[in-house]
């Protein structure tokens, strides 16, 4: 895929489809913390703030489908389930972990091109939202 390339090829097509996956920011903050050891579920939930049960179920299965994370069933009473990067997971927690620290470094710079933005516009400035989580996910 080059840059000087206007026409879909089949191999922009296949980075889109794992962007899609890799790029949501559920799934950016799940591999992150997956990435400090296995998690069960009500923990992923507890420690990933404002996910719902549903889009976290959702996430988990995607991950796991797409062969980032496994899904471990414990035979016990009631049965434990932990989720865990696999060897493919890990190798994505590497970029992910690089762009979070990228985020966490240029913050101000970002911030500061929206005011600047949002002057010449007219616009009240809005701060960043829940996406601030990334930065706790890398320490």
């Amino acid at each position: 895929m080059k840059p000087d390339h206007f026409h879909v090829t089949s191999e922009c097509t296949m980075v889109n489809e794992i962007l899609s996956r890799v790029g949501d920011k559920w799934t950016v903050l799940v591999v992150s913390y997956l990435g400090n050891g296995a998690m069960r579920f009500n923990e992923l939930r507890r420690t990933v703030s404002g996910i719902s049960q549903k889009m976290l179920t959702t996430t988990l299965r995607g991950l796991e489908r797409d062969g980032f994370v496994t899904r471990t069933i414990f035979p016990t009473i009631p049965p434990r389930v932990e989720y865990e990067l696999t060897d493919l997971g890990r190798e994505l927690l590497v970029p992910v972990r690089a762009l979070g620290a990228w985020a966490v470094s240029n913050h101000d710079r970002v911030l500061a091109a929206r005011n600047r933005f949002d002057a010449a516009q007219g616009a009240v400035s809005e701060p960043f939202g829940p996406e601030r989580n990334l930065s706790e996910a890398a320490e």
